[in-house]
């Protein structure tokens, strides 16, 4: 039940004039102002929001500017809207953290190196899921960037680097996580890893033991499952709704998790969002249980309506978020890069740990990329690919609708690289997904990222790497595949006839 509506304290806002700052405009301040006002609890579950009009009126602003700010905290799940208008969303505030000199959350005392046994094709074919638009990647201004780095000394490069990664790329990267995903970090927080499959195999080596539960999301990321598995914990599937990640009071009890993996800014592969409700009830009750929380912010750069959708781990202080990324996705696969953003207490204790399991490497890449990011590329080259892939995307919705009809069933599409196409129960996805394949195009199966007897069917379509005639072609060659496949019925009755 809503309470009564509270009168909403305008003034409250106008501590600081609004004004124009560099890298900061006004949506974003009139944004992170109210986003600021409700975790702090200044602005109640319930409080009303003033006319848009009025509002602007109030701070001489334009209209458009309040509506924009007001469209991302409802995109964020801090405001509600109906027929009366906007109010606070009803929010759980996560209690503030106790002082002290470690961590809260039990770090485990075991610590053991694991090895992935993972194989991926290099054929990098069409409607692959992950990929990005290779043949766009801005050769010249790397180039330069890399250059720059073997002409500065490069002799000091050739050794061993700190384990915990250059403290060039740390110091770029901490900035750049902060002004784009809103993540409360200093580089010395921060762990640059060889990929983030590296960074989730470290977490639950250092921060669970064998016979831990691991929670993660039904369906979802196979590689978060791989790595809890080779760490030998119990993993506990938990359901995704709309809004991502939804444990109910009862698992909590049945089964605690010591690792809660979780992608909340577009959940791979559905593409729900994490309402920012469903966020701070999942920091209360990690740290209510003691639990950690490993957020996979695996392509938040690529958001295609509004503002991008803040980090998790930036909503409270102190929060029990190890945050992930890496820059296959930004970037190239190769380049083999990511990181981890540890609690500041966390990485104090861990440091010790981390410095025997990790030698620094990739030196010359690492300081390139610290380059890169530093010249303003890496900014201009996310800018051209979020134009790209919002193209790419619209193509292979329309081509889907041309071939499969306008009521065509679409999971995501507000962020990433892929789509979900969504089947009927009774299709073999996998059976579907090999046919393909041998087409020719490498889609995934949607039930090969679940683990229950009844998982939904579909296929996760990337077109991050496929160009607009294959996305129109693709299509086309799915068509006639569903056309082609035998109904439920029938393969029944070759069952029954073969046996």
């Amino acid at each position: 039940m809503m309470p009564d509506a509270r009168p909403f304290p305008t003034g409250q806002l106008l501590s600081a004039p609004l004004a124009l700052r560099d890298g900061e405009t006004l949506q974003q301040q009139l944004f992170l102002r109210v986003k600021r006002a409700i975790l702090t609890g200044q602005l109640p579950a319930g409080t009303r929001l003033p006319a848009t009009r009025q509002l602007a009126q109030d701070l001489r602003i334009s209209r458009n500017t309040v509506i924009n700010a007001w469209m991302q905290l409802q995109a964020e799940g801090y405001l509600i809207s109906d027929r009366q208008g906007s109010r606070v969303s009803p929010i759980a505030l996560p209690a503030p953290p106790a002082p002290a000199v470690g961590s809260e959350v039990p770090v485990a005392d075991r610590v053991a190196l694991l090895r992935s046994g993972h194989r991926y094709s290099s054929e990098e074919m069409p409607l692959r899921p992950g990929v990005p638009a290779l043949t766009h990647f801005p050769f010249a201004a790397w180039r330069r960037a890399l250059n720059r780095v073997l002409s500065d000394t490069p002799q000091r490069l050739l050794g061993y680097g700190d384990p915990l990664g250059e403290m060039a790329l740390r110091v770029a990267l901490a900035q750049h996580l902060s002004l784009t995903r809103g993540v409360r970090c200093q580089p010395q927080q921060i762990v640059i890893t060889e990929g983030a499959q590296q960074a989730l195999s470290l977490c639950v080596t250092l921060l669970s033991n064998p016979g831990d539960t691991g929670w993660v999301e039904e369906p979802g990321y196979r590689g978060a499952k791989a790595a809890m598995l080779a760490g030998s914990l119990r993993v506990q599937p938990v359901a995704v709704d709309e809004q991502g990640l939804a444990p109910d009071a009862r698992l909590w009890q049945s089964a605690p998790p010591r690792l809660i993996y979780c992608s909340p800014t577009h959940q791979y592969p559905t593409g729900a969002v994490m309402s920012a409700a469903r966020r701070l009830a999942l920091l209360a009750q990690a740290q209510m249980h003691q639990a950690w929380i490993i957020e996979d912010d695996y392509d938040g750069d690529f958001r295609y309506v509004g503002e991008p959708i803040g980090a998790m781990q930036g909503m409270t202080s102190g929060a029990p978020v190890i945050y992930i990324g890496s820059f296959s996705k930004t970037l190239f696969p190769a380049l083999r890069l990511g990181f981890m953003v540890l609690p500041a207490a966390l990485a104090t204790t861990l440091r010790p740990a981390l410095h025997e399991l990790l030698r620094g490497g990739n030196r010359l890449e690492q300081q390139a990329l610290a380059a890169f990011i530093a010249s303003g590329d890496f900014t201009r080259h996310l800018s051209k690919m979020r134009r790209l892939y919002r193209q790419r995307q619209q193509t292979l919705r329309q081509a889907l609708r041309e071939t499969l009809g306008e009521n065509v069933r679409l999971l995501g599409g507000e962020c990433g690289l892929h789509l979900v196409l969504r089947l009927a129960d009774e299709i073999d996805d996998v059976a579907l997904a090999a046919r393909l394949w041998q087409a020719g195009y490498a889609p995934g199966a949607l039930s090969s990222y679940c683990s229950g007897d009844a998982p939904p069917r579909g296929l996760v379509l990337g077109y991050g790497n496929t160009g607009t005639a294959q996305l129109k072609a693709g299509a086309r060659q799915l068509r006639r595949l569903l056309d082609a496949a035998p109904s439920a019925t029938e393969r029944a009755r070759r069952q029954s006839a073969a046996e």
